[in-house]
């Protein structure tokens, strides 16, 4: 072998990254392989949700952020487009310190963990490194063949961990069985300009209609637009002027913000999908993060999801660097741990996104209903925002949670919030 260590991760995602630095605090032997040939640039909104804010402040990374590169959000406001208010979500009624969401600067997340991890293993992030095919002696794998920098090389490993996104090379190499689902929309990015600050996000909805806008640090604003997936050459094709018009009908109030929007530099494009694997562990190799459970963006969940399979994952390698036993046996904790919630969390946007985004009148005159209900019942407000937040593994809504939450039933508990310990 040209290379050797214990775990050997591709991909330098979220979800790899954070493997990489919980390993090394462990003294396990690692080495990270990222084809891309640095940390990602360009536009990217994102939002820091409370279960990535402690883990980051875990791993003592939150306050390792950039200072100024973060807004904190407490409310988030439901309307119909064209403005009325339907719901509007509290984030304080989460447990403090972190009961708010962080609307961050572009990749400033990724960066710190990338930079952490380069601190802390200098030798064990190789960028412009690419996987080729896994290693076997007989049916055991012992490593891969990757290209680093145009070198082949064949690197030794205990365990093969694929990190890489929705379409896995591992994961194609190890044969393991996924359903690739391409959603019907994706998402259109913009950086806008306010001439001022704004505090709190807004989510209008309506028929085949969904536009978030979410304050961002430096007087800037984050718009979340959904279009249809084959669409954006023709909304390009149309103008940023028409845009903006489409914008201003459905949210009237925001007019002189949609006016900085001049140019599509202005803009990112994101695709959605959802992947569904069979099965994440195997002898001797690991799929984490997208690459064995990706999911719409609209859950607001990829990478704090990719980040806790990280830490769930290390905890694992741990025990089985102990006793060296790499078998899939060994491995199943992470699976058994981790895919309860994330399963929960994809049906969950699949739901959001097919009641909120419907043009059919009769269902997006019940998901009115449903908000409204929600605004005057904070147990369903808190059910829900606990999921989004990261904070439950378990369905936010039960059958009769519908039911009430739909106004066919009353709710004797709508007003009981769970009771947090605040911090000594």
């Amino acid at each position: 072998m040209d290379l050797t260590t214990d775990v050997l991760i591709v991909g330098a995602g979220g979800g790899g990254a954070i493997l990489g630095i919980a390993l090394s605090r462990k003294g396990i032997s690692n080495l990270v392989l990222e084809q891309a040939g640095g940390p990602p640039q360009g536009l990217r909104g994102e939002i820091l949700q409370p279960n990535g804010q402690a883990l980051l402040h875990q791993l003592g990374l939150l306050d390792a952020l950039p200072a100024g590169a973060s807004k904190p959000v407490r409310l988030f406001h439901f309307r119909k487009s064209g403005g009325t208010r339907l719901c509007t979500i509290d984030y304080e009624m989460l447990p403090a310190p972190f009961n708010r969401a962080l609307v961050m600067w572009p990749n400033v997340v990724h960066h710190t963990i990338l930079e952490c991890l380069q601190q802390e293993n200098p030798t064990g992030l190789r960028f412009q490194a690419s996987f080729k095919s896994l290693l076997y002696e007989g049916d055991r794998i012992i490593g891969v063949q990757a290209e680093i920098d145009g070198v082949s090389l064949r690197i030794g490993a205990q365990v093969v961990v694929g990190a890489d996104g929705p379409f896995s090379r591992v994961r194609e190499a190890l044969r393991v069985p996924a359903s690739l689902h391409r959603y019907k929309d994706s998402y259109l990015v913009a950086a806008l300009d306010s001439s001022e600050e704004l505090q709190e996000a807004q989510y209008f909805v309506g028929q085949q209609t969904i536009l978030g806008l979410f304050p961002a640090p430096g007087n800037k604003v984050y718009a979340l637009y959904m279009v249809s997936s084959d669409s954006l050459e023709h909304l390009k094709a149309s103008g940023v002027a028409a845009l903006r018009e489409q914008w201003k009908v459905i949210a009237p109030d925001f007019e002189s913000l949609f006016n900085s929007f001049v140019d599509w530099n202005q803009t990112a494009y994101m695709g959605t999908g959802r992947v569904r694997a069979k099965t994440w562990v195997m002898d001797r190799a690991v799929i984490m993060g997208d690459a064995a459970h990706g999911m719409n963006p609209h859950a607001s969940q990829g990478r704090m999801q990719a980040m806790e399979d990280a830490v769930a994952l290390a905890n694992v390698l741990e025990h089985c660097h102990r006793s060296q036993d790499w078998s899939c046996g060994a491995l199943k904790p992470f699976e058994t741990a981790r895919r309860a919630q994330v399963t929960m969390l994809q049906r969950l946007a699949d739901e959001e996104v097919f009641f909120w985004n419907t043009g059919n009148p009769l269902l997006a005159m019940l998901r009115d209903r449903v908000f409204r209900t929600m605004d005057a019942n904070r147990r369903l407000q808190y059910q829900v925002l606990s999921a989004t937040a990261g904070l439950r593994a378990t369905a936010p809504f039960g059958w009769l949670d519908r039911f009430q939450a739909a106004g066919f039933l009353p709710d004797p508990r709508a007003g009981v919030v769970p009771v947090h310990p605040q911090p000594s």
